[in-house]
């Protein structure tokens, strides 16, 4: 990848255009986040800047490999795999960098650290981004980069999504009602939201580029670890040899990236993954069906109604 920064009256500009833009502050966060609506998605002010400037800038090449998913969806889990996948025949389950970085500082984000990415890619990048499918870079979209797209048990995500930001901005559930919370997500309101339009953009340009977006579910990557964790190195160019399958190479791989394993290391426990975000919040529980400890049968109606009807027709099971 390549990219230039633009110069400093280019970056005023960006900033006074963002003060143009739809705001809408979340209620359940006292007033500790501000959101705002740029393409259709919401997201927070710094955010939104390094995305125009990605927009403007980046110029992707046909080798780089793009993580996509909307947050909370299995994204650190994902990363980790995909970076022991393509550097196994430099580092094992003893000597790995994800025993001392955190996956985020392995694979950066695009819309978050832009130059990081752009310094530290070589000829072929893997690269991560929350971003929705229509506001990604042109020139990713004109290279016909590979793209993987992970989602999750829309339950989960919100479950996740609340405790991530509620812990962000430092506030104890009882001054964060989740209840409040919900009625948000359920509106749209949240980082890169709304949901179901995030992976409706994916899914559609999926059925267009089959041969570069590969889905992946979260729950079926937990239910059967070696059968997906084949199929994503395939897709990604890093397939499994005959000889590296009956070495155990696979099951190395995913016991290393293990829920159990990375949340227990040092490095996961401590430390920022940026200046909001400690790195022990991406690993709270990594369970299914924690959403059956905060939803009332309310919610469930609810939110059940909203993915059958701005879902219900591509197939996937959100539920």
């Amino acid at each position: 990848m390549e990219a230039t920064r633009t110069q400093l009256g280019y970056a005023r500009d960006i900033e006074e255009m963002i003060k143009t833009l739809p705001q809408h502050t979340c209620s359940w966060l006292k007033g500790k986040s501000t959101l705002f609506k740029y393409q259709d998605f919401w997201s927070y002010e710094e955010i939104i800047k390094e995305v125009v400037l990605a927009q403007q800038s980046l110029k992707a090449h046909p080798t780089d490999v793009f993580l996509c998913s909307y947050p909370k969806s299995g994204t650190t889990w994902l990363k980790a795999l995909v970076f022991a996948i393509i550097t196994r025949e430099k580092f094992d389950e003893s000597n790995s960098p994800l025993l001392t970085t955190m996956p985020h500082n392995c694979i950066p984000f695009l819309e978050v650290e832009l130059e990081q990415t752009i310094a530290s890619q070589g000829n072929s990048s893997f690269v991560a981004t929350h971003l929705p499918y229509n506001s990604l870079p042109k020139s990713i979209l004109a290279s016909n980069c590979k793209m993987v797209y992970i989602y999750r048990n829309v339950k989960d995500v919100i479950v996740s999504y609340y405790h991530m930001a509620r812990e962000a901005v430092k506030l104890p559930m009882e001054d964060a009602p989740f209840e409040e919370a919900f009625d948000e997500f359920y509106h749209g309101f949240s980082v890169y939201g709304p949901h179901w339009d995030h992976i409706l953009g994916y899914w559609k340009a999926s059925m267009e580029r089959r041969e570069i977006i590969f889905f992946l579910k979260y729950e079926d990557l937990k239910k059967e670890p070696s059968i997906n964790v084949k199929k994503l190195a395939e897709f990604i160019g890093y397939p499994f040899t005959i000889e590296e399958e009956k070495a155990g190479v696979i099951e190395s791989i995913i016991k290393l990236c293990s829920f159990e394993n990375l949340s227990n290391l040092e490095v996961n426990k401590n430390g920022y993954a940026n200046e909001m975000i400690e790195n022990r919040l991406f690993f709270r529980k990594a369970k299914d069906e924690d959403w059956k400890n905060y939803f009332t049968d309310e919610m469930i109606e609810k939110i059940d109604n909203l993915i059958y009807e701005k879902l219900g027709a591509i197939g996937l099971v959100l539920k």
